[in-house]
């Protein structure tokens, strides 16, 4: 089958590989090269940089409004786009370009957690399982009829980094079964919409005032990226891993260190102690070899 791949990040490379294997990719869509790194040098996105080691032509339009674009899209003359996490709106012209349309690998039970940052929000809300979605496009955010779908728990420890790389193969697996077997489409409940909204930077800063069950939802949704941190006067530390402990004091401000082995208190009475902790500028370390290097106290308030 002639596809079109559109997709950006490293979630979309592993579908990427998937659909090489089988099909004649003949064109890759994604965001354009973006600063990185202390030096800002322009870097291809994870996707361009599979394509290119495959030969496969690549294109970074900022934008697909344009007639000129769209017709460049057109003129490609594939049976169906897949897209994955491409961070981009398809205008109509490009949604119809061709006979299969396009096909979207979207990374949630719909119509669950449609949008940006479904993995994150998932953990978030302390949801028991999630999953993936194949789904036919159309002019909605994620609003399109669903061709085949398949769950994965999300357990008490699993962090978004994990649930990525699950959800990835999941994807990479349901979009060839969708482009081997054609099954039919299903219209999505109008029951049960939520929308998973874009990671702001200000969640990345914890607020001890919340229970901690819900921190360490909050915890692993941004564990490994961007990560939950604290300050402790000029440093900033980065959360990575932590576990809801009983308290050892209900009466202490949130935010207090209860002991000297990182259980700190939290809202309503609870505890969380911290497990896997990272200085700015360092690498991520297990609490006992961070503790050997930067002790906190018990009584220590952030």
């Amino acid at each position: 089958m002639k596809i079109v791949f559109m997709g950006t990040p490293e979630f979309s490379v592993t579908v990427l590989r998937a659909l090489i294997q089988k099909h004649d990719v003949v064109c890759v869509y994604t965001q354009p090269p973006r600063p990185a790194g202390r030096g800002h040098k322009m870097t291809p996105s994870p996707v361009q940089i599979e394509a290119e080691q495959h030969k496969i032509p690549v294109r970074y339009p900022v934008s697909l409004k344009s007639e000129t674009e769209q017709h460049l899209f057109a003129a490609l003359e594939a049976d169906v786009a897949v897209v994955c996490a491409y961070g981009l709106i398809l205008p109509i012209p490009i949604l119809r370009a061709f006979k299969g349309g396009c096909i979207n690998v979207h990374a949630s039970l719909l119509p669950r957690w449609r949008g940006a940052a479904p993995i994150q929000r998932a953990i978030m809300a302390g949801d028991k399982e999630t999953g993936v979605t194949i789904m036919k496009m159309d002019a909605g955010l994620d609003t399109g009829d669903m061709l085949l779908s398949e769950s994965t728990p999300i357990t008490p420890t699993t962090t978004a980094g994990e649930l990525h790389d699950k959800l990835a193969q999941i994807g990479a697996k349901l979009i060839i079964d969708v482009l081997d077997h054609q099954p039919t489409a299903v219209r999505q409940p109008s029951q049960g919409v939520t929308y998973a909204n874009k990671i702001d930077k200000n969640e990345c800063l914890i607020d001890w005032s919340r229970p901690a069950e819900v921190l360490d939802c909050h915890i692993r949704a941004l564990s490994p990226y961007p990560k939950a941190y604290f300050m402790l006067g000029d440093e900033r530390i980065n959360v990575l891993m932590a576990k809801v402990v009983p308290s050892l004091n209900k009466e202490a401000n949130p935010g207090t260190f209860l002991d000297d082995q990182l259980t700190i208190a939290c809202g309503l009475g609870t505890a969380l102690q911290l497990i896997e902790l990272q200085r700015a500028g360092k690498v991520s370390m297990k609490a006992d070899d961070f503790l050997r290097g930067f002790p906190i106290k018990a009584g220590t308030c952030v």
